[in-house]
């Protein structure tokens, strides 16, 4: 069985979904430092002028861990999102299929940006048919108390106790994982190899690595054909 950890983001990139397509266990990282102006509070769509970001607007000081990080609602935030989608995607091909189902989403009360994410993750998961199950690492009770693990054994933790023998990095894992120890603890390491695929966008060129939002806008149900054709 394969684990895969990450830490919930907004909306995120294609490879995301692959990351969580391709294991059998899905572990939402939350209960690690808050990165600022990285992805875990925003996004990019396609505007006319090229790539533009969505940013949910945070509270937070430093050192904080992403689920208490709460969203700022004295920013217009929901609004100027639902507004930027509807100027760059109405003329997309099933963005009118999804917009009603994505206001009633942005129109929840939320206070955490982490369960704001999750939800997110889970109705892209929806509209891709991908049932797997997603784990929270703050609420896994085996975890609780285990300041002693670095982050190396924290990975390791997370796929012993989900029964699996196979943690699934993403790309740059190489850049930080201890590689050697994850052998040493009887679970095979690998490597995400995702390709970015293409297929039709509005405003000229394409442009990758966007928000998930941008291809089921665009190709609808044809969406997760798309995402497993950059699997490797």
């Amino acid at each position: 069985m394969i684990c895969a950890v990450h830490q919930p983001q907004t909306f995120p990139w294609l490879g995301y979904f692959a990351k969580i397509m391709q294991a059998d266990i899905f572990v939402i990282l939350d209960n690690v430092q808050f990165k600022k102006n990285e992805w875990q509070n925003r996004n990019r769509i396609k505007s006319a002028n090229g790539p533009q970001w969505l940013t949910v607007p945070v509270i937070h000081h430093f050192g904080q861990l992403i689920k208490d990080v709460q969203i700022n609602d004295r920013i217009n935030w929901r609004n100027k999102h639902i507004q930027a989608l509807k100027s760059n995607y109405s003329k997309a091909p099933y963005f009118h299929d999804y917009l009603p189902e994505l206001e009633q989403l942005y129109e929840r009360d939320w206070q955490y940006l982490a369960e704001f994410n999750l939800a997110g993750i889970r109705w892209i998961l929806e509209k891709l048919n991908v049932t797997k199950p997603l784990k929270i690492a703050s609420k896994i009770q085996e975890l609780q108390n285990r300041d002693d693990l670095n982050a190396d054994e924290r990975l390791i933790f997370l796929t012993q106790i989900h029964q699996a023998d196979t943690y699934l990095s993403g790309a740059g894992g190489h850049d930080y994982l201890d590689t050697g120890l994850f052998p040493k603890n009887s679970i095979r390491l690998i490597f995400q190899h995702f390709e970015h695929p293409g297929y039709s966008q509005q405003y000229g060129n394409f442009i990758s690595h966007l928000s998930v939002l941008d291809l089921i806008f665009n190709a609808g149900p044809a969406a997760y054909n798309i995402i497993q054709k950059g699997i490797r």
